[in-house]
């Protein structure tokens, strides 16, 4: 059983810039396409951003192109969302993903463990 564990959230002014971590219990994950999610109050759980095991594929929502840039480093089995002109809309929690047998996923359905969430808020 795979565990997530994501940082980095807080409060940031629009423009401002955050970066999430997402810390896996096991190496197994490295193995694994990872992604992030996020959620917004009254909303349904959206997709940000998808990477491959390897790293080499990744893919992002339209919100995230060009703005998001996901990584990971598998030596250290975790993965990272640096999030760059960040705006009020973009307020949400984010949850880390991971899928198994998987080399890339965009739906909820897809995804064998999740975190805990961290909360992001962007001030206007």
């Amino acid at each position: 059983q795979v565990q997530l564990v994501e940082s980095g959230g807080g409060l940031v002014q629009a423009g401002g810039s955050l970066r999430l971590s997402c810390a896996a219990s096991e190496r197994t994950a490295s193995s694994y396409a990872m992604g992030w999610f996020r959620q917004a109050p009254g909303k349904e759980r959206e997709f940000v951003a998808t990477i491959s095991a390897s790293g080499a594929f990744t893919l992002y929502s339209d919100s995230a192109k060009g703005r998001f840039t996901i990584s990971r480093d598998n030596a250290k089995n975790t993965m990272y969302l640096q999030m760059n002109s960040l705006k009020p809309e973009d307020t949400a929690v984010y949850y880390c993903a991971a899928s198994v047998g998987q080399a890339r996923f965009t739906r909820t359905s897809q995804v064998n463990y999740w975190g805990q969430g961290t909360q992001v808020t962007v001030s206007s």
